[in-house]
């Protein structure tokens, strides 16, 4: 090149291939960049001829040029004291020379151009390069924005290239929360108020090393309080507490430490327990819920009481009953409230707490309905065999995933052989049934079901004139039926539900005299008899599928010609905890699991049981005398015991294991 500018420049002449002499109309130039385009000209022609297409200095880019990939970098929120590295910008060489660049921020000090990762004092032709800044605020800016200038001090670029990347954030300080008691001497209230859109939970536990944790808490705006009940905690101890902070950006935070110290249990809860874990099996995690009537205990693995709630006390009457608790999605507890006798014993005083409640952790109420205002609602509602008066909530309610709850309850209807249903094998009386309602979100029944209009009550097992004595509705997900225990028919049926749009009809009944054949086991011996609480123990639960209960086994009934109780015979009542392999479609019923207990811990009532997580068995012997066992056993032949809780003197209506006090957290 520096031979072509010595030999032609002057000339204004240039030799092709073909050695044919080119006239150029250039001349020489002192201004340094009309030299260069004289030259990469001059290199053209000798390569296209004199006869090719003009090239032309305008068409040709010799000065240094940039392209910035944003004009505008917003870091968000950020706390002070803490670190947001970010791009914020990439850098292009879109010219043909080597781009010189001094960047530099000036405005707030927040922000500091990273040194080593950040682009260098050049770039090559078509290279590309990040600008990488860290925002660390010493100071909170809330509500105003914290800003600057990031500046590439580009070198000999063209006149109006962008040269500047405005820089934004803001900050705040986290706060300390606050720690108080609550009217539950287990339980305390955990408040802190986040700066920006996150949430919150809390860990805890008897040292600074935690262990526990809370469900997180979300809030959608800053400057928002938020309180968290932190439940799990032994009575009369010390625990530490934190809020860990997960801010909607990605930043994380804890709090300061906190100490609070549990109170005692409250008078009347003092249940004697013994927990055991015989084969040396690990039991499945979590803590164990123990419903013993006049109260709730939460305990974990050990036998510990971690949470209590008792069931409330009426004016001038005695303690009422629990029944049928269930966590709701949101950590409440969804509890029946009833009377501690049966509606034979004559008219319900309006002292009585009869009615279901949603309750949190602290024991507040949170809304309930009652069954005098269930009554007013079913005298003018439209849904089908709506129209009944109820007498006592009782035994269960079950949660939906429409928020709707089914809630159970009993009520008379006078019947002889001339009313409808007729009752033809007894005089005419007063006959109790059951009947499920269907509540939806604002608590207004939309759907019924009354055993009077789908049973004929001259099937009378045991019981009578008490002639259902239903304790349990469970919903099946894959069909949106349910599933109804009825005690005193030894019967479990399934309901034409179908998510609240079902006729009521009865699909199939399962037990003796049903609509199953039983496969594996003792017809009519092994089939369930004044059964309670059925639970799925399968992931499907319509088709084929299994099914768990207690089998108390009070009405049992024998093959022909069999004496129970005789030398060498089984004794006449014992319990049993079976599974179900169901088939809805060939009708049959097959034992994959028989537990069979020894008439010494005969169930006489109440009691449940589930799989679970790890496949185990769990299930509770309720009503043995005084005394409650509640068993985990593996589910093989073997049934090993993995993990045991006896309760002395108080009997557990129902036990059964839950992750933790807090919806989706495990401990």
């Amino acid at each position: 090149m520096q031979g072509i500018r010595r030999r032609y420049l002057h000339s204004g002449q240039l030799r092709n291939s073909s050695n044919n002499t080119c006239n150029l109309p250039l001349a020489p130039s002192s201004n340094a960049r009309k030299w260069t385009a004289s030259l990469v000209l001059l290199a053209a022609a000798a390569f296209t001829g004199c006869g090719g297409t003009a090239v032309t200095s305008s068409q040709i880019d010799v000065a240094p040029s940039a392209m910035i990939s944003t004009s505008l970098f917003d870091f968000g929120n950020n706390l002070v004291n803490h670190t947001i590295t970010q791009t914020v910008a990439v850098v292009t060489n879109t010219g043909g020379h080597t781009l010189q660049m001094n960047p530099a921020i000036t405005g707030d000090p927040s922000y500091t151009i990273d040194p080593v990762q950040s682009c260098g004092a050049r770039l090559a032709p078509g290279a590309k390069c990040s600008m990488i800044v860290s925002y660390t605020p010493a100071t909170a800016s809330v509500p105003k924005t914290q800003e600057a200038v990031l500046n590439m001090g580009f070198v000999n670029v063209k006149a109006g290239t962008q040269q500047a990347v405005s820089l934004s954030g803001m900050s705040a300080a986290l706060t300390p929360g606050t720690v108080t008691a609550t009217s539950n001497p287990q339980v305390a209230l955990y408040t802190i108020t986040l700066p920006f859109p996150g949430s919150v939970a809390v860990q805890f536990g008897p040292s600074a090393g935690y262990g526990l944790t809370t469900s997180a808490q979300a809030t959608d705006s800053g400057g928002q309080q938020v309180s968290i009940f932190v439940a799990g905690m032994r009575a009369t101890t010390t625990y530490h507490m934190a809020a860990t902070v997960q801010f909607s950006n990605g930043i994380t935070a804890t709090d300061t430490d906190h100490t609070f110290t549990t109170q005692a249990l409250p008078a009347g809860v003092n249940p004697s327990l013994a927990v055991s874990t015989p084969s040396g099996l690990t039991p499945q995690p979590g803590v164990e819920m123990l419903n013993a009537l006049n109260y709730l205990a939460v305990t974990d693995l050990s036998g510990n009481i971690l949470w209590t709630y008792q069931a409330p006390t009426p004016v001038n009457q005695s303690s009422s009953w629990i029944e049928g608790v269930k966590m709701l999605p949101n950590g409440d507890f969804l509890v029946g409230i009833s009377p501690t006798f049966s509606p034979f014993a004559g008219t319900i005083s309006s002292d009585y707490v009869n009615e279901i409640r949603e309750v949190n952790l602290e024991g507040d109420t949170v809304r309930s309905i009652s069954i005098a205002n269930l009554n007013s609602e079913l005298a003018t509602a439209t849904c089908a065999e709506c129209h009944v008066t109820l007498q006592v909530f009782h035994h269960d309610v079950t949660p939906l995933p429409n928020g709707h709850w089914l809630v159970m309850a009993n009520t008379f209807m006078y019947l002889s052989n001339t009313t409808t249903p007729a009752l033809t094998n007894a005089p005419p009386q007063n006959v109790l049934g059951d009947v499920i309602i269907d509540l939806d979100q604002n608590m207004h029944p939309v759907w019924a079901w009354n055993e009077f209009n789908h049973l004929d009550p001259n099937r009378q097992p045991m019981g009578f004139p008490d002639w259902t004595h239903s304790n349990a509705v469970i919903y099946s997900p894959d069909d949106g039926n349910i599933l109804v225990s009825i005690r005193h028919q030894n019967w479990v049926v399934k309901v034409d539900y179908a998510n609240g749009i079902g006729s009521g009809n009865i699909l199939w009944r399962l037990g003796q005299g049903g609509d199953f054949t039983l496969v594996g086991g003792t017809d009519p011996t092994d089939w369930e008899y004044a059964q309670h609480a059925p639970s799925f123990t399968s992931p499907n639960t319509t088709g084929i599928f299994s099914l768990t209960l207690m089998d108390n086994g009070n009405d049992r009934l024998f093959p022909s010609g069999f004496t129970c109780g005789s030398t060498g015979e089984p004794p006449c009542t014992y319990s049993t905890v079976p599974v179900f392999r169901i088939d809805e479609s060939a009708k049959t019923a097959t034992l994959t699991f028989h537990k069979i207990e020894s008439s010494n811990l005969f169930n006489l009532w109440g009691g449940n049981a589930e799989q679970l997580a790890n496949g185990n068995i769990e299930y509770d012997l309720c009503g043995v005398g005084g005394n409650s066992y509640v068993n985990e056993v593996t589910q093989d032949s073997a049934a090993q015991t993995v993990w045991s809780l006896t309760s002395t003197g108080v009997n557990l209506y129902r036990a059964y294991r839950i992750p933790s006090l807090y919806p989706g957290v495990q401990w």
